[in-house]
């Protein structure tokens, strides 16, 4: 069974910086769309941002247009988020997740707080 393992959250200030990433176990992402996504207390999980593993064409929600990139390392089976320019309504536990499968990984928490 495939394993997502997640990482790179913390706390930072806002206007600041974070790179997440996502990387597969026991199996690798070809032929996937991966997710991020987020959820906040008292909030629905809801989509950031997608990638298509072979083709790499994007798609990212209104509100971190310009702000995030969502990107994937092929020979390190690896999908990244980039995060620049957060603000405290980014902060949430953020997830990677396999389109059209039940694979999550374990989440990590981004707080963005002065």
């Amino acid at each position: 069974q495939v394993q997502l393992v997640e990482s790179g959250g913390g706390l930072v200030q806002p206007g600041g910086s974070l790179r997440l990433s996502c990387a597969a176990s026991g199996s690798n992402f070809r032929g996937a769309v991966i997710g991020w996504y987020r959820q906040a207390p008292g909030k629905q999980r809801s989509v950031v941002a997608h990638i298509d593993f072979d083709t790499a064409i994007t798609r990212y929600t209104d509100s971190v247009k310009g702000r995030f990139t969502i990107s994937r390392d092929n020979a390190k089976n690896t999908v990244y988020l980039q995060m620049n320019t957060l603000k405290p309504e980014d902060t949430a536990v953020y997830y990677c997740h396999i389109e059209n499968s039940s694979t999550w990984g374990q989440g990590t928490q981004v707080t963005v707080s002065s």
